[in-house]
């Protein structure tokens, strides 16, 4: 019993699993049996890859040890200048592109000025954040552009799938490249190095673990699979918005932290991050299928991020000094 209680203690994870099924209970019961209805399920389903996607990528950033507040701002800049090139006559795979290889630049610069200049992710990001959102409503003249749909291959990426159409394509997206990031992060050597270079930068340094590289490919893949949730979101709505992806990055840490990765590096993994993910959309959604004011979210995800910090410090401090009967 003692061994089965540690390996639950050292996966949060699974306390977020059980919160989400709590969840997911009590919002049935209060909607009158409405929540878990086929057609809310699609509702959900329908836009959790747009965060969930930007989760993946600072959960593996943050296992790496830093942080990334610009991927709200990348989140808009990117299909903001695939719509533009679309707009000027450029193919849209090739502006597809183009658009990834500006959201993987602005991660590689992240990741350049805080390792070159030794200074904290939190602040280059920060700024990068201002920046990177102040170009897109400089580049859209501060409303949205025509947006080409009938130039874009929209059926690929949010077309409604599956049996009565419960899925949109998207999800296939998030499904696919969720399931390739954990098989990075649990079974290559680069998976490995993230978490030593996280958890332990130093000694993995020693060991020869090219610890500046793995950042920096971890920013860079942080910033292109905000860019590519971006493009899903324009997508969907119909219109590249110069406004969108504003304080994503905040709903992305916060779905990372309760998902169980800690703040200090070398902990998480991919699962986590779409348990928080769905915890954040599920409580969304709820909330406002329930007929409780909608002002109460931020609340919620901030007092379940707050609540998650200190239940994971907890449980990793008590599995620490828990002794296994073997």
């Amino acid at each position: 019993m003692k061994k089965l209680l540690k390996i639950y203690l050292q996966k949060p994870e699974l306390a977020g699993i059980v919160l989400l099924a709590l969840l997911i209970a009590l919002f049935q019961l209060r909607s009158q049996m409405v929540f878990l209805s086929a057609e809310n399920v699609r509702g959900i389903l329908g836009v959790l890859p747009e965060v969930g996607l930007v989760a993946i990528g600072v959960t593996l950033l943050m296992i790496c040890g830093e942080f990334d507040l610009s991927v709200g701002s990348v989140f808009a800049l990117t299909p903001m200048s695939i719509t533009l090139l679309v707009n000027a006559g450029v193919p849209f795979w090739p502006a597809f592109l183009i658009g990834l290889v500006v959201a993987a630049a602005i991660g590689l610069m992240n990741g350049l000025i805080t390792l070159v200049f030794n200074i904290p992710s939190f602040i280059t990001t920060l700024g990068m954040l201002f920046i990177v959102r102040s170009l897109t409503v400089v580049l859209s003249g501060g409303f949205p552009p025509n947006l080409p749909i009938e130039q874009m291959p929209t059926h690929l990426f949010v077309s409604f799938i599956g049996p009565e159409g419960l899925f949109r394509a998207s999800f296939l997206w998030f499904i696919g490249i969720g399931a390739a990031a954990a098989v990075l992060l649990s079974a290559t050597n680069l998976g490995n190095w993230m978490k030593a270079t996280g958890g332990f930068l130093e000694a993995s340094i020693s060991s020869g673990v090219p610890a500046r590289r793995v950042k920096l490919f971890s920013f860079v893949l942080c910033a292109v699979l905000a860019g590519f949730a971006g493009l899903i979101q324009v997508l969907r709505l119909g219109a590249a918005l110069p406004s969108i992806g504003d304080g994503l990055e905040l709903q992305a840490v916060a779905a990372a932290v309760i998902g169980g990765t800690a703040l200090s590096g070398g902990i998480g993994n991919v699962l986590g991050a779409v348990v928080g993910a769905l915890l954040i959309r599920v409580i969304d959604n709820g909330l406002v299928l329930t007929q409780v004011d909608a002002n109460w979210f931020k609340f919620a995800v901030g007092s379940l991020t707050i609540f998650a910090v200190v239940a994971n410090a907890w449980m990793r401090r008590t599995a620490r000094h828990l002794k296994v009967q073997l």
